[in-house]
């Protein structure tokens, strides 16, 4: 098993109305454990689990795919 997290920077557009889209749509992806909305230089992250790396990496293009994501940074359990 494989944890991560994916930091979400979404576009400017997608802060004021698609910003909850983004969310929702990230919470309905397999293996997203958690969703939670923060504040700096990313605006959403999600906590993932994966059975592995390769899964980890299709989990994040689908998050990646989401309409408002601008772009995605993966961080993995060592």
């Amino acid at each position: 098993m494989v944890r991560g997290l994916i930091l979400i920077k979404t576009t400017a557009r997608a802060v004021s109305l698609r910003f909850p889209n983004v969310v929702k749509e990230a919470r309905k992806i397999p293996g997203v454990t958690d969703v939670f909305s923060v504040f700096g230089r990313f605006d959403v992250a999600v906590f993932v689990e994966a059975e592995d790396y390769d899964k980890l990496r299709e989990i994040a293009s689908k998050v990646n795919a989401i309409l408002g994501v601008k772009s995605t940074e993966t961080l993995s359990e060592a």
